[in-house]
């Protein structure tokens, strides 16, 4: 099979489990700071198990600043999962997921307000256009506080994603399955007051559904995905990230009978077509958000990777 090939399989299979994640939220019946701690706990697991075979725990590369540039990044990721999966609660997967993927303008827009980068007209429209879709899906009407609830709950996930990337493209040198190990190690002492231990040890089948999510989705998703970020030039990166919502809306309407309706529908492309763009835009081959490093492949253009999602 051709590197890029299989690459691209990597990848494609990476992003449908991503679309899985929130049926396993669901589905382990834990409330969301439950859900995000034992992710870490069982993802840490995964990923230490991984590193240390692989002998990559041997000649890591960190410097105390990186380290501390690494824990930054895992408190913005951890608490990006707690919103993320509080928004499914309010609303669904699919409402939230597509909100979740405004995170490429927020970077835009931090870029402009912390770094003074120069914003195109071109990318103006694009936010702009965006914002029309971001509008067509949310459908809020007047009284309905569980989908404003679920927007801005989405919506601080994917600024909480933003920051990550932003403080994690700064780290170089370090392998990304060590930096993404960093991040939900910081996540267990973090949540750790917030644990319900009573509440998860009556969850029963749950505890399956939790360890799915920090043995797949956290251990073997994130494998996955930098296997594959280092085959595949940018552009097809930034394409196949969108099977990630495409595969969590399937999910959503086959499990759960959750759809958005046709004026929301409108929007979901405006959105997906902007964040393209913005992200294609704002790639070079040299640069790499959270949890890439540029020392070893392009950038992920999902939030997947951490979150992903």
């Amino acid at each position: 099979m051709r590197n890029e090939t299989r690459g691209t399989v990597e990848l494609t299979l990476a992003m449908v489990l991503s679309g899985t994640l929130g049926i396993f939220v669901v589905e382990s019946g834990a409330s969301p700071f439950d859900v995000v701690f034992f992710r870490c706990l069982f993802g840490a697991a995964a990923l230490g198990a991984y590193s240390l075979a692989r002998g990559y725990l041997t000649g890591h590369g960190f410097t105390p600043k990186k380290l501390g540039l690494a824990v930054l990044g895992g408190v913005f990721i951890v608490f990006n999962w707690v919103f993320l999966f509080e928004a499914y609660e309010a609303t669904s997967i699919s409402f939230a997921t597509v909100v979740y993927h405004t995170q490429p303008f927020f970077l835009v827009i931090f870029g402009a307000v912390l770094f003074r980068e120069r914003i195109t007209a071109a990318k103006l429209g694009w936010l702009g256009l965006a914002f029309v879709g971001l509008v067509l899906v949310s459908g809020i009407r007047p009284g309905d506080t569980a989908s404003l609830k679920g927007l801005g709950l989405a919506l601080a996930a994917a600024v909480l994603y933003a920051l990550s990337t932003i403080v994690t493209k700064r780290i170089t040198g370090v392998r990304p399955h060590l930096i993404a190990l960093v991040q939900v190690l910081a996540g267990i002492p973090l949540l750790l007051p917030f644990a319900d231990f009573g509440a998860a040890s009556r969850l029963g089948a749950g505890w399956g559904w939790l360890a799915g999510l920090g043995l797949i989705h956290t251990g073997l998703m994130y494998v996955l995905m930098y296997a594959a970020y280092q085959k595949l030039p940018t552009a097809k990166i930034a394409v196949l990230a969108f099977t990630y919502p495409a595969v969590a809306m399937f999910a959503d309407w086959a499990v759960y009978g959750h759809h958005i309706g046709l004026v929301q529908a409108l929007g979901v492309p405006l959105i997906v077509l902007a964040s393209l763009k913005v992200t294609l835009a704002a790639r070079t081959p040299a640069a790499a958000p959270a949890p890439r490093t540029a020392a070893h492949a392009p950038a992920a253009a999902s939030p997947a990777a951490t979150r992903s999602a």
